[in-house]
């Protein structure tokens, strides 16, 4: 007998039909307390060597449709090692069509990224020399919010004493449903922790890194795409937060002030384009040419050291002046003068470097994050020193 299962930390789904393996009907969830559905996460039971046929029929009003145009359902037996399955999407509906070749078999619309994934890698973290935990408040629903300090703040060695170590930040996953973010995350965070790694060694001896790799806890056991506990979108929230509507980015913000932000990159993940960009804050009417240029710097030196990256594809440049300041990159850049960058991955696959197997993939999310230290080497060097 089959049976479909989402009762878990990250999980959603709805059965509509589940009968035979050939006619599986399902809907995705809405997020908590709002609107907006996409992600899903479900494990099928019961169908192996069987030609499954799977029906997702809410796909047409998801938040964004675009987003199947070319996607591929991601699938594990294993929970590890994840590959695409034939998806297809017409007339409103996203149809997956597979032969799972064990009893059970998860899928996704990106790899997840667990709580207790998130517990061992801050664990990890936590444990290294040189490395801090601070959990500067908690979310609606009681976790904690990690942040995580590489290195230690005060002066930069070899020069005058009055220069201080800049404060670079990186956040991720404000929105719960894009785990990709949180594998990047991983492969930035286990870099740092490689003191033979001669790039990270002077990285932390010119500037002091903040790391929070989960923004939204709550939405991401809830299995939310894109808010919080109590319905909020968190990358609306900067300008004005509040301990009721949107605790995680009050206490990061707080902390954020006490520490200073020099520069500050937020990992997210975009359904619709199938490319690596960053977006930045071209759009904030205080945005300086200094600031441009290590921005520009930053994303040029990023797209070299790993092809996966690129420059030509992202989102429009917002005219000066008429950029967001509720997002954490409008807020930042405008009252704080932070070169602050939006990093954007796919969903689907990179149409400039494709890989079909596995399309954009943790193992790749992860490589990139990795990818990031030299030009945030680079940036620690060009800041201006206060």
């Amino acid at each position: 007998m089959i049976s479909i299962n989402a009762a878990f930390d990250g999980g959603n789904i709805e059965v509509v039909r589940a009968e035979s393996p050939g006619d599986i009907q399902l809907n995705i969830r809405k997020d908590t307390e709002a609107d907006f559905f996409q992600w899903f996460s479900f494990r099928l039971n019961g169908a192996r060597g069987e030609d499954c046929v799977l029906k997702i029929i809410n796909a047409g009003q998801a938040s964004y449709t675009r987003g199947w145009d070319g996607y591929q359902v991601v699938a594990s037996s294993d929970r590890v090692h994840w590959r695409r399955v034939p998806t297809a999407y017409e007339n409103g509906v996203l149809t997956i069509r597979h032969r799972p070749e064990s009893d059970a078999v998860h899928y996704a619309y990106f790899a997840p990224y667990s709580m207790e994934r998130h517990a061992d890698l801050v664990a990890r973290c936590q444990a290294a020399e040189g490395v801090t935990l601070t959990v500067p408040g908690v979310t609606a629903e009681g976790r904690s919010i990690d942040v995580l300090r590489f290195g230690e703040p005060g002066k930069v060695a070899g020069v005058s004493q009055t220069k201080a170590k800049p404060a670079l930040w990186v956040i991720a996953r404000q929105h719960p449903g894009e785990t990709m973010a949180e594998w990047f995350m991983q492969g930035f965070m286990h870099r740092l922790l490689d003191r033979e790694d001669g790039a990270v060694r002077a990285l932390l001896d010119s500037a002091v890194v903040y790391a929070v790799p989960n923004m939204n806890p709550d939405g991401s056991a809830l299995g939310n795409l894109r808010v919080n506990a109590v319905g909020t979108n968190l990358n609306r929230e900067w300008e004005s937060p509040s301990l009721e509507k949107s605790p995680e980015v009050w206490h990061v913000r707080r902390m954020m002030r006490d520490s200073g932000v020099d520069l500050c990159l937020d990992v997210h993940g975009d359904e619709g384009l199938p490319y690596n960009f960053i977006a930045a804050f071209e759009g904030i009417a205080e945005a300086s040419e200094a600031q441009l240029g290590v921005m520009n710097r930053f994303r040029d030196g990023l797209a070299q050291l790993n092809p996966d990256f690129q420059t030509e594809h992202g989102y429009p440049k917002a005219t000066p002046g008429k950029g967001m300041k509720t997002t954490s990159t409008g807020y930042l850049a405008s009252y704080l003068g932070t070169v602050s960058m939006t990093l954007e991955m796919p969903f689907k696959d990179t149409a400039n470097a494709p890989n079909p197997d596995v399309g954009w993939s943790p193992g790749r999310a992860m490589a990139l994050g990795r990818s990031t230290v030299e030009p945030m080497l680079a940036a620690a060097w060009d800041l201006p020193l206060t």
